[in-house]
């Protein structure tokens, strides 16, 4: 599994011009499931969201986690994460888990991390065309695996 992570002041995803999800303050989370993931992958990563602390403190530093900076986090699959391009120009994608494993994970990783969070992690459209948009804050940008 991979997730970038990114800090943000706003953020929204929409399907053919609906917005399905949105937040303010808090994390856009970009995230690949890969062959081989399993739910211990998923339950590392989703406590490792919860307790990573990328929102600033008092003194401009980070060093508060997101649910006591009083975030919010907007999940979104993507499996283009996992693109390979070691073969050439033209991206392979053997490496991303096949989409009737993959939504079954993502779904329980969105469910860990709002138990965690205490609070619901709107999502994108597991397969759809989605179109995100976002105000990045810092920029603070994390990949986490």
């Amino acid at each position: 599994m991979k997730i970038v992570l990114q800090r943000v002041m706003s953020a929204s995803v929409s399907v053919e011009g609906v917005v399905v999800g949105s937040i303010e303050r808090g994390y856009l989370l970009l995230v690949g499931v890969a062959q081989g993931d399993d739910l211990g992958i998923v339950n590392r990563l989703a406590l490792e969201v919860h307790k990573v602390r990328l929102m600033e403190d008092d003194s401009g530093k980070m060093g508060v986690s997101l649910k006591d900076a009083g975030g919010a986090v907007l999940a979104v699959s993507q499996f283009t994460l996992l693109a390979d391009f070691s073969k050439g120009n033209r991206p392979s994608f053997n490496g991303a888990a096949k989409p009737e494993d993959a939504r079954p994970l993502f779904d329980h990783f969105v469910r860990q991390l709002s138990a965690h969070l205490e609070q619901d992690v709107p999502t994108g459209v597991f397969g759809a065309d989605m179109k995100v948009e976002l105000v990045n804050d810092g920029p603070v940008t994390v990949v986490l695996e």
